[in-house]
């Protein structure tokens, strides 16, 4: 008999509690990057709008690949095992982290490893679910995740609030980052997998092909979307442009992952309710106002309102965007989990870079930019067919 928590398979629970750990890792370390690189480092933002896009890129590049090995194998725990070991290990170069060479090649080798572990873990969790509580068990696991981003923060904040802003610092914060990821892929390592029935793996083009028009278009729809995409590392940037200490900044970023952790469970049980098609379309109007908040938030209680809420969008899109492939395509989800983000990871690029660009220029532009794309996504959505 399969244990249940509150309704919701136990191994759920446990794959969020490994999530918590390495977010608890990786926040510690990506709540200060951007300002690290920048400010400690003397990279420019042109620079870390190249690097990020990479990231993001790397954080897609391996998704399809993965996810098809995991369907063709029947096996997700086994790849996500690898994925997280990976980032585990690509951590021990941050340590000796000089040089924006270094800092650069950790961002990217790092988020490989969040590729590979990404779409046999989704899979693993949609076959754990059914229609009726996917979204809530989505919703428990990140909610769990980013409770670790709220940790993680939060540890490196009284890390470098007592100890001062000094490289030797940032050496020490990242050593002690290395702690729960180690642990993370203990837990792993102790949860039963649950196999599927082995699928027959095709190039990426001949899978697209067979893919359900539901799929198609969400995933045109979230490729324009993908442009109006800039790093999280920009508004923290922002935060510090409008006036807040470096070590205040980090508080910013906790905010965010509060607002991502409470929000995901209710946003993913409101997709259950009331359709994801919705929840999407909403989705893409918020993000539009949130752009147009930033170019008018010049005071502190502007900036800090608009960290809040933009904690609540990433949670409803990252619990909703896997919650509707998995409902649209439910036989190969790895590969479609797969296909997906590598698909809006290599707009990531281009998207990233444009930021950076507009944002050299003036930051609102980045903004207006980002909002106008977000309305034509929106457009393109909801001018298809009932799905």
């Amino acid at each position: 008999m399969k244990k249940r928590f509150f309704g919701i398979d136990i191994s759920i629970l446990l794959l969020g509690i490994v999530s918590f750990l390495t977010d608890v890792s990786s926040e510690m370390i990506f709540s200060f990057f951007s300002v690290f690189f920048t400010v400690i480092l003397g990279a420019s933002t042109v620079l870390l709008g190249l690097v990020e896009g990479l990231a993001d890129f790397a954080t897609s590049a391996l998704d399809y690949v993965s996810g098809m090995f995991s369907d063709r194998t029947g096996k997700r725990k086994r790849f996500a095992i690898i994925g997280y070991g990976f980032s585990t290990a690509a951590k021990v170069i941050l340590v000796f982290a000089n040089s924006v060479v270094l800092a650069s090649a950790f961002r990217v080798v790092e988020r490989l490893g969040k590729s590979f572990r990404g779409p046999p873990r989704d899979a693993w969790i949609s076959s754990l679910t059914n229609k009726s509580n996917r979204g809530v068990s989505f919703g428990i696991h990140k909610a769990l995740d980013k409770a670790g981003a709220v940790l993680g923060p939060f540890i490196a904040y009284l890390i470098v609030n007592y100890w001062g802003q000094s490289p030797a610092t940032f050496k020490a914060l990242f050593l002690i980052a290395l702690l729960p990821a180690v642990a993370a892929v203990v837990v792993l390592a102790l949860i039963k997998d649950r196999p599927a029935k082995p699928a027959r793996s095709e190039n990426i083009f001949k899978y697209y092909k067979k893919t359900s028009r539901q799929f198609k278009n969400y995933l045109y729809s979230s490729g324009i979307f993908s442009f109006a995409y800039f790093s999280f590392g920009f508004l923290l940037l922002k935060a510090y442009q409008a006036g807040f200490a470096i070590k205040d900044v980090i508080l910013l970023y906790l905010l965010f992952n509060i607002a991502f952790s409470v929000a995901s469970i209710p946003m993913g049980k409101l997709g259950d309710l009331i359709g994801r098609k919705k929840i999407v379309a909403m989705e893409y109007v918020f993000y539009s106002l949130l752009c147009l908040g930033f170019i008018f938030a010049y005071s502190k209680i502007h900036i800090i309102i608009l960290f809040f809420l933009f904690g609540v969008f990433y949670a409803t899109d990252e619990v909703q965007s896997r919650a509707y492939i998995s409902d649209a395509e439910k036989k190969r989800r790895g590969t479609a989990m797969g296909l997906y983000n590598f698909a809006v990871g290599v707009i990531y690029l281009p998207a990233s870079v444009i930021a950076g660009f507009l944002w050299g220029i003036s930051p609102n532009y980045a903004f207006i930019f980002a909002g106008v794309v977000s309305l034509a996504a929106l457009a393109f959505f909801v001018s298809r067919r009932k799905d």
